[in-house]
């Protein structure tokens, strides 16, 4: 009974924040398609944050680390997408900027995620770690000063997708790709390769979205966010739930 007043308390806590930042908003339009899809992906963080906390007492005890980190990278993505569509609701405009707070976090954490799954079925060097939590803030630090003009775009774009390659050679062919395909378990090489594909396939939506939307400008404002709003729904909830299904797997063949 305990877990559930403390799993209560988090979700009061987040519909709490969400209502104080969005006080004073304008009512969102029925045909502000931009405004739905900040709220669509708002209300969907939410329900996979409530449930990844819900769920980590479901798995075994290696796993639940993972799974609350799942569940942190939604509750971050959540709070930031209130606030986003706040702003956007109130002044038709939510600067990607406003994206980086969440990126500086919850990219780095995805990243993490690697190393934290990776240690469950192996024992592994902490330089894994350090690793791709430094490659994952230089990716998106390079865009950070790139777009808001700390240095010249191009240059920003150059460092950003130089640190998305070392991530991906990392957990390919680095160290930690070599110690997944050593792991022998079939479950955790599975979901190890399908996370690589959504930092592959999924992730390279925000470096076409940065040439396309900010360098070149052939992207108007409001496809770029539906797209960014679609990009980290995908990427972040779908994310997290291969890491749940992972660790359902492993904990049933374990009581088996």
């Amino acid at each position: 009974m305990g877990k559930l007043k403390f799993f209560a308390f988090i979700l009061v806590a987040f519909v709490g924040l969400s209502r104080a930042a969005n006080a004073n908003e304008a009512i969102l339009a029925p045909d502000d398609f931009v405004g739905i899809t900040f709220w669509v992906i708002s209300m969907g963080m939410l329900a996979a944050t409530a449930f990844f906390f819900f769920e980590r007492n479901s798995v075994a005890v290696a796993w639940r680390t993972p799974v609350t980190v799942a569940g942190l990278i939604t509750g971050i993505a959540f709070i930031n997408y209130m606030y986003m569509r706040g702003a956007w609701v109130q002044t038709a405009d939510s600067p990607t900027v406003y994206r980086y707070i969440d990126w500086f976090i919850t990219m780095p954490l995805q990243m993490v995620e690697f190393y934290l799954i990776l240690a469950i079925v192996r024992k592994i060097s902490n330089r894994i770690f350090w690793r791709l939590l430094i490659g994952s803030l230089v990716m998106v630090g390079g865009a950070y000063a790139g777009e808001t003009g700390h240095i010249k775009p191009v240059l920003g774009l150059a460092i950003s997708i130089g640190g998305w390659i070392f991530v991906l050679y990392e957990i390919f062919s680095g160290e930690a790709g070599k110690a997944a395909a050593k792991s022998g378990n079939k479950i955790f090489v599975t979901a190890f390769g399908i996370l690589r594909m959504i930092v592959t396939v999924g992730w390279c939506i925000y470096p076409l979205g940065y040439v396309f939307g900010y360098i070149i400008g052939s992207v108007d404002d409001n496809s770029l966010n539906m797209i960014y709003n679609l990009a980290d729904f995908v990427n972040k909830i779908a994310f997290g739930l291969v890491i749940w299904v992972a660790a359902m797997q492993s904990t049933n063949t374990r009581s088996k």
